[in-house]
C-alpha cells in the first residue's frame, strides 16, 4: 500500500471518529436539557410521538410515546419530554387540542398556580378529559330527538291558542259589531251630555269648598286664644281645688266629731229615757231638732260647699233648754 493510500485511510478514519464523538456529545446533551412526565387520557384523539407539547402556548417539548397503559387498559399513558426548568405544577392540567383546526394533536398545559408544589421529574401531569367527535355526534343526535320532541309539542299548543285566537278574535268581531258601536257612542254622547251638565255644579262645589276652608282656617285662628283661656282657667281651678282641699278636709273631720257626739247624746237620751219616762216627749224633741240642724248643716254643705272656708264662721246655734217638770 502506497504511503498517500495510508494517508487517506487515517484521515478518513479520524474524521469518522469525529463525527461520531460530535454526535453522541450532542444527543448526551440534548437528552440531559429535557425531563421525562406523563400523564393519562380515554381518548388520544390521533396523537403520535413527535407532537407538540405547550406550556401556557409555548413549545417546551414533545411527545414520544403514545400506548395503552398496561395497569389500566381503559386509559392511554402519554410520555412526554419537557425542557428542564418547566415550571409544572400541580395545578398544571394537560388538555388534547390543536393550534389550529387543521394542525395536527398538541398537548396544552396549562401554567396551573405559583403556589402550587413543582411536579418531580418522572410525575403525573393531571389530565382533562376532552369531548370525542363520536360523543358529541350521540350529544347532537340525542339534542335533536329532544328539539323534535318539543317541536312537536310546541306546534301542537300553537295550534290550541291560533284556536283560541281565532275565537277572541270573533268574540271581538261581535263585540265591536255596529250595534254594539252605535249604544257605546249613545253612552259616551250621555256620559259627555252628563259631564258638561254636572260640571258647574262641581266648580261651585268647589268654590264652596274653598270658602269653607278659608273659614275653618280663620275659626281655628281665632279658637286658639280662647283655647288658650280655657287652659288657664282650668289651671286656675286646679290651684283653687288644690287650695280648698285641706280646709274641706278639717271641716269634714270637725262634722264626723260632732256626728259622734250626736251618737253619744242619743245614747245618754236613750239611758235617761229608760231612767225616767216623762222626760221622754223632751228628749225626742232635743233630738228631733238637733237632726234638722244636722240636716240643714247637710243640705248647706252640698248648695254650699264654700261657706266652710269663710274667715267669719256664724255663731253655732244654741240647743233649746227645756225645763224639766220635777
Amino acid at each position: 500500500m502506497k504511503t498517500e493510500a495510508k494517508v487517506g485511510l487515517f484521515v478518513v478514519v479520524s474524521a469518522a471518529v469525529l463525527l461520531i464523538s460530535v454526535y453522541r456529545i450532542s444527543s448526551a446533551t440534548i437528552r440531559g436539557a429535557h425531563v421525562s412526565y406523563k400523564t393519562y387520557f380515554r381518548y388520544a384523539g390521533g396523537l403520535e410521538p413527535g407532537a407538540d407539547v405547550l406550556f401556557g402556548g409555548i413549545k417546551v417539548g414533545n411527545v414520544t410515546a403514545v400506548r395503552p397503559d398496561t395497569e389500566d387498559p381503559t386509559r392511554i399513558v402519554i410520555l412526554l419530554d419537557v425542557k428542564t426548568g418547566t415550571p409544572l405544577n400541580a395545578n398544571s392540567v394537560a388538555k388534547l387540542g390543536s393550534v389550529t383546526l387543521v394542525t395536527s394533536p398538541v398537548i396544552s398545559i396549562s401554567t396551573g398556580s405559583n403556589d402550587a408544589p413543582r411536579i418531580p421529574p418522572g410525575g403525573v401531569i393531571p389530565s382533562q378529559e376532552t369531548v370525542a367527535l363520536d360523543d358529541m355526534e350521540r350529544k347532537f343526535a340525542t339534542l335533536a330527538d329532544s328539539a323534535h320532541s318539543v317541536l312537536s309539542s310546541a306546534e301542537k299548543d300553537m295550534n290550541d291558542i291560533t284556536g283560541d285566537a281565532r275565537h277572541l278574535i270573533a268574540n271581538l268581531n261581535e263585540i265591536t259589531g255596529k250595534p254594539n258601536q252605535q249604544h257605546i257612542q249613545a253612552l259616551l254622547s250621555d256620559a259627555d251630555a252628563m259631564i258638561a251638565s254636572i260640571s258647574p255644579k262641581i266648580d261651585q262645589v268647589s268654590d264652596q269648598l274653598t270658602k269653607l276652608t278659608s273659614d275653618a282656617d280663620q275659626v281655628i285662628a281665632k279658637a286658639g286664644p280662647v283655647l288658650d283661656n280655657a287652659n288657664a282657667t282650668v289651671s286656675n281651678a286646679n290651684q283653687t281645688i288644690t287650695d280648698i282641699r285641706e280646709p274641706i278636709q278639717k271641716d269634714l273631720a270637725d262634722l264626723s266629731k260632732t256626728l259622734e257626739e250626736a251618737h253619744g247624746l242619743i245614747g245618754d237620751l236613750r239611758v235617761a229615757m229608760r231612767a225616767k219616762d216623762q222626760d221622754v216627749t223632751y228628749t225626742l224633741e232635743n233630738v228631733r231638732m238637733i237632726t234638722d240642724n244636722l240636716n240643714e248643716l247637710t243640705d248647706s254643705l252640698k248648695q254650699r260647699p264654700w261657706s266652710l272656708i269663710r274667715i267669719k264662721q256664724p255663731k253655732d246655734r244654741q240647743v233649746p233648754n227645756v225645763a224639766r217638770t220635777p
